[in-house]
């Protein structure tokens, strides 16, 4: 009975521990399938999270190609007008060029006919000019016969000459036709030839007023003036009569201002092989001059003029046009407010002078003008006219004589010496 309950407690050990492991076995398969469940709810909501994104990233999508088809759609249609409107464009100046050609070619036509006909004419117009030729010779002969006429009677008695011109005005009217002649002589006429007969053989150029003479290299040598520019330019006009000894050209005119110490200078220095002075408008802006023809030692006449209309500029020489241009400083303005200065050209507002750029020599009858001049104004000048009006600055406005430079009262300018 012992050995039967020893094995039966055997036989339940062993199968409590087998139903044991048939138990965890069966629990860990109920484990795992539980744990296969779960991870496919977590992949079943990714996946749903993940095509909730990519429905939303398709519709965003949609949506912007829907815009930008809708823009295209826009652009296209403005593309088809403008298309549209350069075709027309095109096909008018297709229109305008073929009425171009045509009308060159009608010119042609009528240019080829016109050198047909003048070379048909070619000894019509040979005679013609033949004989212009000779009428032009005919004059000079008359006209070299009066000179000769006033050369004698001159020599033999200046009052005798008087009357001679007098009486022959009817035959040189054309030498002065600023003189209004009629046959009965009025006083007035008398009265005008009379002051034209003093001019004439006197020889004398009477509208200078005065004369700076400025003797040698100097900073200490200089002109100011208490009259100075007080609006803004846009047009000047600058003449002077000039003699130079010196063998070159400094510096004859210098106005600074706070802002630009070059707002309006003729610059010249001392330089073996001067042929040029810098005509400065607002540094660094500039144009350069001749003036070889000026340092001779004889008195000659110039006369700057600018208008920032259009940029453009003239400089005289004795009457004679040296040299023009344009697109110089336009619509520039000089500013009111600067020194002006005779002399000297100003590194700073009244001084900072260089002895190699001072001038050397005299100038008479200086004068500025706010207005362009004409060519006849310049040529009244120099032929001893009065001065245009509209002087802005003159020798009559000078402040201060600086140095050696003295300033000479001379009417005319045979007596500036």
């Amino acid at each position: 009975a012992l050995e039967t309950s020893y094995r039966l407690l055997v036989f339940k050990q062993i199968f409590f521990r087998r139903f044991q492991q048939m138990t965890l076995t069966r629990l860990q398969g109920i484990a795992d399938n539980y744990n296969v469940s779960y991870n496919i709810d977590a992949h079943f909501q990714l996946l749903t999270e993940q095509y909730q994104n990519i429905s939303d990233n398709i519709n965003g999508f949609k949506a912007t190609a829907e815009n930008d088809l809708s823009s295209l759609k826009f652009w296209t249609r403005k593309l088809q007008k403008k298309s549209k409107k350069l075709d027309l464009k095109v096909n008018a100046l297709e229109k305008a060029v073929n009425d171009i050609n045509r009308q060159q070619t009608k010119d042609k036509k009528e240019q080829k006919n016109q050198i047909t006909s003048l070379f048909a004419n070619k000894d019509k117009i040979e005679a013609n000019v033949q004989i212009l030729q000779e009428a032009v010779n005919g004059q000079r002969v008359k006209v070299d016969q009066f000179e000769e006429q006033v050369r004698t009677a001159l020599q033999n008695d200046v009052k005798g000459f008087f009357f001679f011109f007098y009486n022959a005005i009817p035959t040189v009217s054309f030498l002065c036709p600023f003189l209004s002649v009629t046959s009965s002589k009025p006083p007035q006429v008398t009265l005008l030839l009379s002051q034209l007969f003093f001019t004439y053989t006197s020889g004398l150029v009477c509208n200078v007023k005065s004369m700076l003479y400025f003797p040698n290299s100097s900073t200490d040598d200089y002109v100011t003036f208490k009259k100075g520019v007080s609006t803004g330019i846009h047009e000047l006009s600058i003449c002077t009569w000039l003699q130079v000894g010196s063998g070159y050209l400094g510096t004859m005119l210098s106005y600074a201002t706070e802002e630009n110490d070059n707002k309006l200078v003729l610059h010249g220095r001392n330089s073996t092989t001067q042929t040029s002075i810098h005509f400065v408008i607002g540094d660094p802006a500039y144009r350069e001059l001749p003036v070889d023809s000026l340092l001779d030692g004889k008195w000659h006449h110039i006369c700057l003029i600018w208008s920032s209309i259009e940029g453009k500029y003239w400089y005289y020489i004795d009457r004679r046009l040296v040299s023009t241009g344009s697109k110089f400083q336009k619509g520039y303005e000089i500013s009111p407010g600067g020194s002006l200065v005779i002399g000297q050209e100003q590194d700073s507002m009244g001084g900072g002078f260089d002895i190699t750029e001072s001038f050397v020599g005299s100038l008479a009858g200086f004068a500025v003008w706010n207005q362009a001049l004409t060519p006849g104004e310049v040529s009244g000048i120099v032929m001893g006219k009065g001065l245009p009006r509209g002087t802005i600055i003159t020798l009559d406005d000078i402040a201060e004589v600086k140095g050696n430079v003295q300033h000479i009262a001379c009417g005319c300018l045979e007596y500036c010496f």
